[in-house]
């Protein structure tokens, strides 16, 4: 079904966190895909794990409807080389469809992860939303593929501030995190960072 959506949802330390971020996602991309105004209620509709202990990837998928609800045990992954690719990737929707995501790395095959480039632009990785540091302050790409739940909620809470990010500019910022629901905000440490050539372009 192609316009499966998901949603990845931390659960730690005996909750699930930021579920009205979640929700509020979740009840946008129902109406704008579906047309369908009644919320979701997280809050009633998850139950803690009971077969892991530590940090646990919650993963809803859903439709109109609520398909199936999976608990995993969360394993961060490791990022030792990072690639900026120019790539013609829309992706407005957390779909369960990742395909233009896994062409990425056919292309790039030592790459740990991907930030995709769109027209000279910093946009996101695959995995998360970016964020760069410069003068004391974080700053995430203003036009991202995907508006994060984690990126929404530091921004409301004002250690992340908009701005476009082109390429080029990349020498003048000291840092480079990625932004998810299981990672907050993590600095990537001793990566390497490559950028591809603009004539790769990747449909």
């Amino acid at each position: 079904m192609s316009n499966l959506l998901i949603e990845t949802i931390r659960y730690e330390n005996g909750r699930f966190h930021n579920l009205s971020y979640h929700q509020a996602r979740m009840q946008k991309s129902r109406h704008a895909l579906f047309e369908k105004k009644e919320p979701v209620n997280l809050e009633k509709l998850l139950t803690a794990p009971t077969e892991h202990t530590s940090t646990v990837r919650c993963r809803i998928t859903y439709a109109e409807e609520i398909e199936r609800i999976e608990y995993f045990p969360y394993r961060p992954k490791q990022i030792r080389q990072l690639y900026i690719v120019p790539a013609a990737i829309d992706y407005p929707y957390k779909f369960a469809n990742r395909d233009a995501f896994k062409s990425l790395f056919e292309h790039y095959p030592d790459a740990d992860e991907i930030i995709v480039e769109k027209e000279g632009l910093l946009t996101d990785a695959t995995i998360a939303n970016i964020a760069l540091f410069r003068d004391g302050k974080w700053y995430t790409p203003a036009s991202p593929l995907l508006e994060g739940t984690m990126r929404a909620k530091l921004l409301d809470e004002g250690k992340l501030h908009l701005q476009d990010i082109p390429t080029s500019s990349l020498h003048t910022y000291t840092h480079v995190a990625l932004i998810n629901a299981m990672i907050g905000l993590s600095v990537i440490e001793d990566a390497k960072l490559y950028v591809a050539p603009k004539r790769e372009s990747i449909e």
